[in-house]
């Protein structure tokens, strides 16, 4: 491969201007289009020498026939037409969202002559104003429930209010009091408008000037003695009070924001869309986001905002982004232009908006997750991972039965690793392993070490023992020997079974500890591969070169997972062995027990915490008194304690 594009433009004929720019194939198709605020310096990145660019960026520009460019007068205008064109074309190395679902809003048919509020998934009623998304459909039929309470405004289809209309006979939720009746002129046209815009205006946050003056015309119907009437404002208040309960205040009141709460790894990443109007969450959207170029946190949160707001629709006052895009002065005009009022864009750093964000982000980082296992789950998508693997690999057969092997310490102490297995492209949780390395001078000797004692247990003898990091196994059925004697052989333990495919986390180095560990336990036959840090290289032993995974690879996925799990594995093991070890160092102390040791590690946080602490200091927790307080300090400032540090 030349390490010169062929269509490369001389440097001289790219402009310094911003402007937006365009790959295409040799078809004419546009594979990518990005935006630059000196097109010059930002298209040079794509024409430096091959070997230097990443992996997906090489991929794209090597697809690449041509590329174009178009200058604009502002940074602001480059904003509008990158997403102008990104909408029209859907080129395939640009980021591709999916939407978990199509979600149900609520919505007032604001064009009708009567407005009426809805449960529809279609964004694009005209006139319609929206409130929204709802993760369930049931949700948004509950609220409407309660909100035509307190707003007794228009439910029913087109077709009952005309009949309605032409009849004078109140359709049926007219006749139990959960309309207005303007079809049947209990109230009119014009009043019934006032409540629907009072409607919007609740929904919109504007709930505690309701619930004033609703609290205010009850007690002032009271004091006149108009009972009804209070007990009418009494149950208006009462809805709005029920509305307000299914929604927390988790800002303050006259707070109006949108909050993208993102987690991402190389491949893919998800967005949590937290939708607040008067300080509470109105809505939530999810989008899970397939990664085609190696893009950065800020650019990423750039082409979010983007999808977002590009329609111009209900735009907020402020945005919350976990961080700040390069161009974020550009993108606050860009909204400002639609919202027709100004709009910040910032992150949420402390206090209330800080926790929200963390929220999100907790909740972007499940429903990644979620969709990184729906991939592996699905029995079409493995068989087809399997295969790929299989042919990226050079194996005869597909690995059926993957072990995946991983090395973790803290701060070069308390090394342990883990062994997890797939069968199937499934995981098997009760075949996993943990391993503790007592002395070890690498993670590459960590590495060797684990897999000569993993392997040697496939040549055990499975009638004899078992091994101290297997389950107990269970008796077999009988069997007669032929001498008429019954015995009763073990079960093959689970730890013997062969495996197709090794994989370790880890490069080069890694990877020829564990071909090293395959020839002296005398297992040469069994491949190896491993997982490099980028995930998108497979090392095998003796090629100079890693195995790329074409990026839409469904074997990329699977091995993104076992490697994730690996490490998931291993630092669970590893936390709960240092817990133990804590607990052992403490158990030690006379006098001191169980209930005083989580007492301790609680107002602590940690020994280390625990070790620099004084006597006094000791003595502020409950139950420890000064002579054990004393011993505690004594015991552990003794060299040796065995503590981690």
């Amino acid at each position: 491969m030349a390490d010169v594009l062929p269509y490369k433009p001389r440097t001289g004929e790219i402009p310094t201007d911003p402007g937006v720019y365009r790959f295409r194939d040799a078809d004419g198709r546009v594979l990518y289009v990005g935006k630059a605020k000196n097109l010059r310096q930002r298209l040079s990145n794509y024409f430096a020498p091959l070997r230097t660019l990443h992996e997906r960026t090489r991929r794209m520009v090597t697809t690449a026939a041509s590329v174009e460019w178009t200058v604009v007068p502002t940074d602001v205008d480059s904003l509008q037409l990158e997403y102008m064109w990104i909408k029209e074309f859907d080129p395939p190395f640009n980021v591709r969202y999916k939407d978990d679902k199509s979600y149900p809003f609520m919505a007032i048919t604001l064009a009708d002559e009567a407005p009426r509020v809805m449960v529809t998934r279609n964004r694009k009623i005209p006139g319609a104003r929206y409130f929204g998304p709802y993760p369930k459909v049931w949700a948004v039929h509950e609220t409407i429930d309660l909100m035509v309470k307190a707003f007794p405004i228009r439910t029913c289809s087109d077709a009952s209010y005309k009949r309605a209309m032409a009849t004078g006979r109140p359709c049926f939720p007219g006749q139990i009091g959960k309309c207005g009746g303007p079809c049947s002129m209990k109230v009119t046209i014009a009043e019934h408008r006032a409540m629907v815009d009072d409607f919007i205006a609740f929904m919109a946050g504007g709930d505690e000037r309701f619930r004033r003056e609703l609290t205010q015309s009850m007690k002032s119907a009271s004091a006149a003695m108009d009972y009804e009437s209070a007990a009418r404002f009494r149950d208006k208040l009462q809805a709005i009070d029920a509305v307000l309960s299914k929604s927390a205040l988790v800002l303050p009141s006259d707070e109006d924001a949108d909050l993208f709460g993102i987690a991402e790894d190389e491949l893919a990443a998800a967005v949590q869309h937290f939708v607040i109007r008067g300080g509470r969450v109105r809505g939530v959207r999810a989008t899970t986001i397939d990664k085609e170029l190696d893009i950065s946190g800020p650019e990423l949160v750039d082409q979010v905002l983007q999808r977002a707001y590009g329609d111009g629709v209900d735009v907020p006052r402020r945005v919350l982004v976990p961080t700040l895009p390069d161009d974020a002065d550009e993108l606050e005009v860009w909204l400002r232009e639609r919202r027709g009022r100004k709009v910040e864009v910032a992150v949420a750093q402390r206090g209330q908006r800080a926790e929200l964000m963390r929220t999100a982000t907790l909740n972007a980082q499940q429903a990644l997750l979620r969709h990184k296992t729906r991939r592996t789950s699905d029995y079409t998508a493995r068989t087809l991972a399997l295969t790929e693997l299989q042919e990226a690999l050079g194996l005869d057969e597909a690995p059926l039965r993957i072990e995946c092997f991983d090395i973790s310490h803290f701060g070069g102490t308390n090394v342990v690793a883990s062994m997890v297995v797939f069968e199937d492209g499934l995981p098997r949780k009760d075949q996993y392993r943990s391993f503790n390395i007592a002395e070890t001078t690498d993670d590459t000797d960590s590495m060797y070490q684990v897999l000569m004692r993993r392997l040697a247990y496939l040549d055990a003898d499975p009638v004899a023992g078992g091994d101290s990091e297997t389950d107990a196994e269970g008796e077999g059925d009988s069997d007669p020997t032929d001498d008429g004697e019954v015995s009763t052989p073990r079960r093959r333990p689970r730890f013997a079974y062969r495996p197709q495919l090794l994989v370790v986390d880890g490069g080069q180095p890694q990877v020829e500890a564990a071909a090293r560990a395959l020839r002296d336990s005398g297992h040469p036959e069994i491949a190896l591969c491993g997982i490099a840090k980028r995930l998108e290289e497979l090392w095998v032993p003796g090629d100079p070169y890693p195995v790329i995974l074409p990026r839409t690879s469904e074997a990329l996925y699977l091995v993104q997972r076992l490697r994730d799990e690996a490490h998931r594995f291993a630092i669970t093991h590893q936390r709960r062995r240092r817990k133990r070890d804590i607990t052992t160092v403490l158990s030690e102390v006379p006098g001191l027990g169980e209930s005083r040791i989580k007492a301790l590690l609680k107002h602590f946080g940690s020994v280390a915490a625990l070790r620099g602490a004084t006597p006094d200091q000791i003595t502020e927790v409950a139950g420890i008194g000064p002579a054990l307080a004393t011993a505690i300090h004594a015991h552990l400032a003794t060299p040796g304690d065995g503590s981690t540090r």
